[in-house]
Formats: C-alpha cells, structure tokens, sequence
C-alpha cells in the first residue's frame, strides 16, 4: 500500500494539526483575525528596499498560538533579530483544505513562504510555477497529485522525529511518578502524534527495563486512536485538537485510574487536561513541541513536569540563514535530536525533575545522538516492546 497516499488522505481529514502542543499564552503580537488579511508584524525590521519579503501562513490558530504557529514565526522573528534584512507579514487562513490556495494569491508579493503544518503538502504546483521564491515547509513534505513524495529545488521540507523527545518524556514520567501510573492523551492519531505516542511508550519500559522504574500505561479503551494504516494503536486520543471538554474528560478519567503524570500533545484539546490536572492534588502533566512551563502556573504552584520538544524555530532560522548565504538547497529531512531538532526541557526554572532524572535523561539524549538508541514511530519495523534498547 501506498502510505503516502493514506498520508495525504488522512492529513485532509485532520483539522488541526498546528496545535498539537497545548494553547499556550499570547504571544503579544496584534494579529488580524480576517482570512486574508496580511499585517506587517515587524515594520521596524525594514531596512531598505533590498529586504527579504517573508511570509508566514498558518492554520486558524495563527501565529500567537503559544505553541506550533507561534514556534515556527519566532524563528522568523530570531532571524531578523540576529540581522536578517528583512520583514514577515502573516496570513492566517481558517480553512484548512484552502491553505494552498492561500498561497497562490499570494506568492507574487513574498520572496520565502514560511508554511507550518501538514495542510501545505500539495504546495508543488505553486512551487513549480514560482521558482524564484523559496518555501520553508514543517512537519510535512511536498507531495504530487498522486500523493507521491516530489523533491523541488526551491523548497526545504522539514519533518520531525517526534518519538525521541517522546521517548524522553516517557522516561521522565516513569522516573517521576508517584503512583506508578502514566498516560498519553493525544489530539488525533496522525503520524507526528502516534511518533510521539510510541517515543513515550518506548521511554515508559526502557526506563522500566534499565533505570529502575516501575511504571504503568494507562490506556482507556474508549478513547483508543486508530492510526493512518487503520491500526488500532492505543493510547487516549481525543479525535481532533480543539476539544477542551473531551480533553478535560480524558484527563479526569485518568486521574480517577491513578495516572499522576500525563504527556499532552493534543493541541486545544489538551487545555482540558492541564484543567484537569490543575483541579486534582499530585497530578503533573508533560508539555508537548515547546516549553509549556508557565501554561501549568496554578496559584503558587506549577502542574507541569517538563515538556517535549520540537525545535522548529531554530530551524526555520537556519533555511533563512542558509538562503542569505547562497547554501540553500531543497530537500526533504526528518530531523533528530543530532540536528538538535528534537529534546526535552532540563532548564533550571522550567521543569520539576529530580537530579537523577535529569541524568538519565541527558545520557539517553546521548545515545539518540549517536545512533545507539533508536524509539520506534508510526511506520518504524520495531515495536514499542522490542526497539532496540531494550
């Protein structure tokens, strides 16, 4: 069968897909709630007429999301912080299947597109037809209109392997839970958020298995995700990212089953379970794409353990930084923690993990980066129970 295909089937029927982590706080940016409205964000960016003319086009959420969009514009922003002559408008479209589109009325008046999200897979025939202007695609690749995986000079495509810093995450819920009772509650159960599904399972027994721990998955069968090969893959999946009461539901039947450490990657959705953790005693949740620290501020205390990474923003300023020097060149890469892509949280101040914890985690990272570990994802031929490592 034809993954791609189903890839690019299943991606149409997900909404959302650019709020995986939770929502997070406002970004503090005044951004046009029209379809199509474009707003320069940083007009004292402009340094002459020779600018680079940079766009960034996202799902509903915009780019003040607190998690996906947001993370991908900062790289934007860190580039022209660092000296890129340049200026960023954004274009928030709120209907997914019309993302394309949204570009193609556009691209005359941009010289790099900066699109995050799965939506712009069939980006090609724009593309094709504007090989002046380069495209910087996340968590997605180009594809025909057979869904068929293309490469294009003018395009770099970047996908994420999200089951190591998954893997991180199960390792820190194992080491650090109370009860013996962890849980993953995703959005839908698309190809980035199963990798990060498996990573966490993975972590779970690997840390179960080789560092003392003594974990439980919670699963509810209720709630099981059915993955993009019509697999039953498990886990507690809320079936879209913008449903804070399911979430809140999850959540709280998790608790009732004794789960006190609980990894997120449910965009909207997964609001409802930082409430729920934010109402019970001893309950942490694990933030998901970027440091969600201060969504788990509750009075004076913090629900959030840690969080998972998907360090989208550095590469983004790396394609523009690579544009400027005449290095560009298009391609399609699933970035690891070796292209320090992917990771976890360890900052003083920002997560609530034990000295050992944090050791065992830096020494699992090493072994991502040399090859040695290797968590399973959506496709992978190891299982969660058989990966090599354990």
């Amino acid at each position: 069968m034809n993954w791609k295909k189903v890839l690019l089937i299943a991606f149409a029927l997900v909404l959302t897909l650019g709020l995986v982590a939770c929502g997070g706080a406002d970004a503090g940016q005044e951004i046009d709630q029209d379809a199509q409205n474009v707003e320069t964000i940083a007009d004292d960016a402009v340094t002459g007429e020779d600018a680079l003319r940079i766009v960034v086009v996202t799902s509903p959420s915009g780019v003040d999301d607190g998690s996906f969009n947001q993370n991908n514009y900062e790289g934007v922003l860190a580039f022209i912080e660092a000296g890129g002559n340049a200026t960023v408008n954004t274009v928030r479209e709120p209907e997914m299947d019309n993302a394309v589109s949204a570009v193609e009325q556009i691209v005359a008046n941009y010289d790099i597109i900066v699109l995050p999200g799965f939506q712009f897979a069939g980006i090609t025939p724009v593309a094709e037809a504007n090989p002046e202007t380069y495209f910087i695609l996340v968590d997605t690749f180009p594809v025909d209109e057979a869904g068929d995986e293309v490469t294009l000079d003018n395009v770099y495509a970047m996908r994420f392997a999200e089951q190591e810093s998954g893997f991180l995450a199960g390792i820190a819920a194992a080491l650090s839970t109370e009860s013996g009772n962890v849980a993953f509650v995703g959005g839908g159960a698309i190809p980035p958020v199963v990798n990060y599904q498996f990573g966490f399972e993975a972590g779970v027994n690997y840390a179960n298995a080789n560092l003392d721990a003594n974990a439980e998955l919670v699963n509810l069968s209720a709630f099981a995700g059915t993955d993009v090969r019509d697999i039953n893959v498990g886990g507690n999946y809320v079936g879209t990212f913008n449903d804070e009461a399911t979430g809140k539901q999850i959540g709280d039947a998790l608790i009732a089953e004794g789960a006190d450490v609980i990894f997120v990657a449910a965009g909207g959705s997964g609001n409802g379970v930082f409430t729920a953790a934010k109402e019970a005693d001893g309950v942490f949740v694990i933030g998901c794409d970027v440091d969600q620290f201060d969504d788990g501020t509750d009075g004076d205390r913090n629900v959030v353990l840690t969080s998972a990474l998907k360090v989208m923003d550095l590469q983004v300023q790396k394609q523009l930084d690579a544009i400027v020097a005449g290095t560009f060149a298009g391609g399609n890469s699933v970035l690891t923690a070796a292209d320090d892509a992917t990771g976890i949280v360890t900052a003083d101040g920002r997560q609530q993990l034990s000295a050992e914890t944090i050791t065992a985690l830096e020494a699992a990272l090493a072994a991502m980066n040399e090859g040695t570990i290797v968590p399973p994802g959506n496709f992978s031929e190891d299982s969660v129970d058989d990966f090599p490592g354990l």
